[in-house]
C-alpha cells in the first residue's frame, strides 16, 4: 500500500450496488429457489430437512461467501486507491446443484427409499470436493498464468451462451408480456443509460413491472407468469425460524457411497478450478485482480463449513463479474446479498417469494448478464484471437444440443440409443459427435481454443503442449468422455497426441527460418 493510498477509505455502499443488490440478489434468489424445488419435488425431501437443515445451512455458506468477497473487494480498494473496485459475485455452483442432485442425490435416494441417505451422499460429495479445490488453488495460478486469455475468457462465453443465456431467453419469449417487456425495462437501463425516477434500480423495476403484470393478469382472469393466490397464502402460513446445525455425522454417513462420489467430485472438482480462473480472468480484465490462490481456497473453505451444517451444495465465484460492474455494484452489494440470503433461508421466506415474483420477471437479468459476459470474449483480446474465441464455444454448443436431446427423448420415454445413431443421423442429429464434443465442456472448450492462439501466435511447441494436455484429459475421461476412467476416449487421445507431434514438427520446421532473422549482426 502506497503512502498516497494508505488514508483512503472506500465506501462500503454506492447507488450503483443498489442495481447490482437486485440483480445478483434475484439470481442468488431464482437458484435457492431451484434447489427448494429439487429438494421438495425431485428427492421427496422432508420440509423438516429442506426447510430446517438444508436451507439454513446455505444460508451460512453464501452469507460467509458473499461477506468474505466483499472483504477482499475492499482490501484490493484501499491497496489500489480506487473506488470503481466491484467485489467477485459467488453462490451456489448451479450445474452442480443439478449434478449432486441428479446424479448423486436422486439414485441413492431411489435405491433406499430413503431421501435421507441420498442426502448424506450429497454431503459427503461436497466433502470431497471442498478438499480439490483448497488443493487445486495452489496450482491454479500457473495453469491461468500459461493459458491464453482468450481460451480463458472465450469456454467460459462458451457457458454463458448456452446453459445461462438459452433458458432464460427461451422463458422469455414463452411469456413475453412478462419477458420481453421486463427485458425492455433492464435494456434501456443498463445498455441505453436511462434513469428511472428517483434513481430505482432498474432490476427493481422489471421485478415490479413483472409483478404487477403477473397478478394484474390474474385478478381479471387472464393467468400469466403462473401466479395463484391460493399458494401464496399456504406459502405465508409456512414462514418460522431455523438455524443451521451440526451434520458431521450425516457427512461421514454418506462416504458409504465413496465409490459413486468420486467419479463425479474429481472431474468436477477440475471443472470448478476451471471456472474460477475463467472468472477471475473475467474480473481482471474489467479491471479487478483477485488472487486465484484466494479465491479457490475460499470457495473450498466456505463449502466445507457449509457441508458440516448440512448443505450438499457446493459454492463457487460466478460469472458475471463485468455485469455487476457495469451497473455500477462495488462492495456493498455483495454483503447485503449475504445478509439478504440469511434472512430468507432461517426465516423460511423462500417459498412465498417463488409464489410471490413470477420467475420470467428475473430471466432478463440472467440474459444481460450472458449478453455482457459473451461480448467481453471478444472485447478483452486480440481481434487475432476472435476464430479461438468461437472454437472454444463448440463444446458447450454440443453439450448444451445434447441436453436438449436427451431431455425429448425422455420426455417421450425413449433414448438415443433406443432410436437408433443412424436414425438420428438421418434426421441431421449426429449425436455420438455430440457426445464427444461435449464432454467435459469447459475443459475441452479451453484446451482446442489455447491450441487455437498458440497456433495464430506461431507458438507451436505451446500449442503442442495444449495439445498433449488434451490427450491425457481425454484418456481419462476428464473431457470428451461421458465418464472418468482410463481409455473412454481412445480415438480422442490418439488423435491430441498426433496433432501434438505435427504441431512439434511444425515449430522445428520454422525454427532455421527464424534462426536467422534472430542472430543476424545490424547493418
Amino acid at each position: 500500500m502506497s503512502a498516497t493510498t494508505m488514508g483512503f477509505r472506500p465506501k462500503l455502499w454506492t447507488p450503483g450496488d443498489w442495481n447490482a443488490l437486485f440483480g445478483f440478489g434475484t439470481n442468488i434468489l431464482v437458484n435457492i429457489l431451484t434447489l427448494s424445488v429439487l429438494l421438495r419435488f425431485v428427492l421427496k425431501m422432508p420440509d423438516s430437512i429442506t426447510f430446517g437443515r438444508i436451507l439454513p445451512a446455505v444460508g451460512l455458506m453464501l452469507f460467509l461467501s458473499t461477506a468474505y468477497y466483499a472483504w477482499l473487494a475492499y482490501r484490493l480498494a484501499r491497496q489500489t486507491g480506487r473506488s470503481d473496485v466491484c467485489a467477485l459475485p459467488s453462490g451456489i455452483s448451479v450445474p452442480h446443484m443439478f449434478i449432486v442432485t441428479l446424479v448423486i442425490m436422486l439414485p441413492i435416494a431411489s435405491q433406499t427409499n430413503d431421501p435421507i441417505r441420498g442426502w448424506e451422499a450429497g454431503l459427503a460429495w461436497v466433502f470431497v470436493q471442498s478438499f480439490i479445490l483448497m488443493i487445486g488453488g495452489f496450482i491454479a495460478p500457473f495453469i491461468r498464468r500459461v493459458t491464453p486469455r482468450a481460451a480463458l475468457l472465450g469456454t467460459l462465453a462458451g457457458v454463458s451462451v448456452t446453459f445461462i443465456a438459452m433458458r432464460p431467453a427461451l422463458e422469455v419469449f414463452m411469456t413475453p408480456v412478462i419477458g420481453l417487456v421486463c427485458f425492455g425495462v433492464i435494456l434501456a437501463a443498463w445498455f441505453g443509460g436511462l434513469r428511472y425516477p428517483r434513481g430505482i434500480p432498474a432490476g427493481l423495476v422489471a421485478i415490479a413491472v413483472g409483478i404487477v403484470v403477473a397478478w394484474g393478469g390474474a385478478a381479471i382472469g387472464l393467468p400469466v407468469g403462473g401466479v395463484d393466490g391460493g399458494r401464496l397464502l399456504a406459502a405465508l402460513g409456512s414462514i418460522g425460524f431455523s438455524v443451521p446445525l451440526p451434520a458431521v455425522g450425516h457427512v461421514f454417513g454418506g462416504f458409504e457411497y465413496l465409490g459413486i462420489i468420486l467419479v463425479t467430485a474429481i472431474p468436477f472438482g477440475i471443472y470448478d478450478l476451471v471456472e474460477a480462473m475463467d472468472n477471475v480472468e473475467s474480473a481482471e480484465a474489467a479491471g479487478d485482480h483477485y488472487p486465484t490462490t484466494r479465491v479457490l481456497t475460499a470457495d473450498g473453505v466456505v463449502s466445507l463449513i457449509g457441508c458440516l451444517m448440512g448443505n450438499p451444495f457446493i459454492n463457487a465465484v460466478y460469472i458475471g463479474h463485468p455485469g455487476w460492474k457495469a451497473m455500477g455494484g462495488r462492495i456493498g452489494y455483495s454483503l447485503v446479498t449475504g445478509l439478504a440470503v440469511l434472512v430468507l433461508t432461517w426465516l423460511g421466506i423462500a417459498s412465498v417469494l417463488l409464489d410471490l415474483i413470477p420467475t420470467v420477471a428475473i430471466s432478463p437479468i440472467l440474459l444481460y448478464i450472458a449478453m455482457l459476459i459473451g461480448a467481453q470474449a471478444f472485447q478483452e483480446v486480440p481481434r487475432s484471437h476472435a476464430p479461438a474465441v468461437v472454437l472454444a464455444f463448440a463444446p458447450h454448443l454440443a453439450a448444451w444440443g445434447k441436453n436438449q436431446v436427451d431431455g425429448a427423448l425422455a420426455a417421450a420415454g425413449t433414448s438415443a440409443a433406443a432410436v437408433g445413431m443412424d436414425k438420428l443421423a438421418g434426421l441431421g442429429v449426429l449425436y455420438p459427435g455430440l457426445t464427444v464434443l461435449g464432454g467435459g465442456a469447459i475443459l475441452a472448450g479451453l484446451v482446442l481454443g489455447a491450441i487455437a492462439v498458440c497456433v495464430i501466435e506461431k507458438q507451436y511447441d505451446k500449442a503442442a503442449a495444449f495439445a498433449g494436455a488434451g490427450a491425457v484429459l481425454s484418456f481419462f475421461g476428464f473431457m470428451h468422455g461421458e465418464a472418468v476412467g482410463i481409455g473412454h476416449s481412445l480415438g480422442v487421445t490418439l488423435a491430441y497426441a498426433l496433432v501434438a507431434g505435427f504441431l512439434v514438427a511444425c515449430g522445428r520446421s520454422l525454427a532455421p527460418a527464424r534462426a536467422p532473422l534472430a542472430t543476424a549482426p545490424a547493418e
